[in-house]
């Protein structure tokens, strides 16, 4: 029986006297999408940062594919995307691409860079600085940048952000896209809607608590909205 993708148990993280998450249990089985939601505050990125190893839980354990988070070959299966693109903005969209790569240490460097550039439709855009891109088009590069090394995890942070309409919808295709394709994604967003589109699994979070974990049909964007507004009551 494979590893899940993703498995949490115990999972605590604390900042001084402030704790971010509390006793998160959650298994993730590979090519599944989970919505992660709850008003602001509640632990929804401090979440997203230990699963990409970018900091250590307090305590508790955490894997990623069988292997704790934070070690090298964990990382190198998940994909990061932020809600700032935290791209260069005075390098073009290759040189930006092919910065992640080398810094991943993926093979065929040059291939992978020009698929992706084609694959997001920045192909004809590749050699202009990212300093003139629209929010939309920056964000389709850091999805690319994010996954450029292949992952087979992917985690979203507020990826729809400042997007316009045309923008999003277009995320929300390439998404579901890539979820299609047997990516696990791991979606942090403020819009239910959103979540109950792309997910068949969505987790409620206040005060770093699981409140409600909604799977199937009971994942509608009607019940997700109702539950964070409980939340956010619980919360306050």
């Amino acid at each position: 029986m494979s590893e899940p993708a993703l498995r949490a148990s115990g999972l605590g993280k604390r900042f001084g006297r402030s704790v971010a998450l509390d006793g998160i249990d959650l298994e993730l089985p590979a090519g599944a999408s989970l919505a992660v939601l709850g008003p602001n505050g509640a632990g929804k990125s401090t979440l997203l940062r230990l699963i990409a190893g970018l900091a250590r839980p307090t305590s508790g354990s955490l894997t990623v594919a069988g292997t704790p988070a934070h070690r090298p070959e964990a990382r190198a299966r998940v994909g990061f995307i932020g809600h700032a693109s935290l791209l260069y903005p005075y390098l073009t969209a290759r040189e930006n691409l092919v910065f992640a790569a080398r810094l991943q240490q993926a093979p065929e460097i040059a291939v992978r860079v020009e698929r992706w550039l084609e694959g997001s439709g920045l192909a004809r855009v590749a050699d202009l600085a990212v300093s003139h891109f629209s929010r939309g088009m920056s964000q389709r590069l850091a999805i690319a940048r994010g996954l450029i090394h292949d992952p087979s995890l992917l985690l979203l942070d507020e990826p729809f952000a400042g997007l316009d309409p045309r923008a999003a919808t277009r995320l929300a295709e390439q998404l579901a896209s890539l979820h299609a394709a047997g990516r696990t994604l791991v979606l942090v967003t403020h819009d239910p809607k959103r979540a109950a589109e792309l997910s068949d699994r969505a987790i409620v979070l206040a005060a770093g608590r699981v409140v409600f974990d909604l799977r199937g049909d009971e994942a509608g964007a009607a019940a997700l909205e109702r539950a964070v507004l409980a939340a956010s009551d619980s919360a306050a």
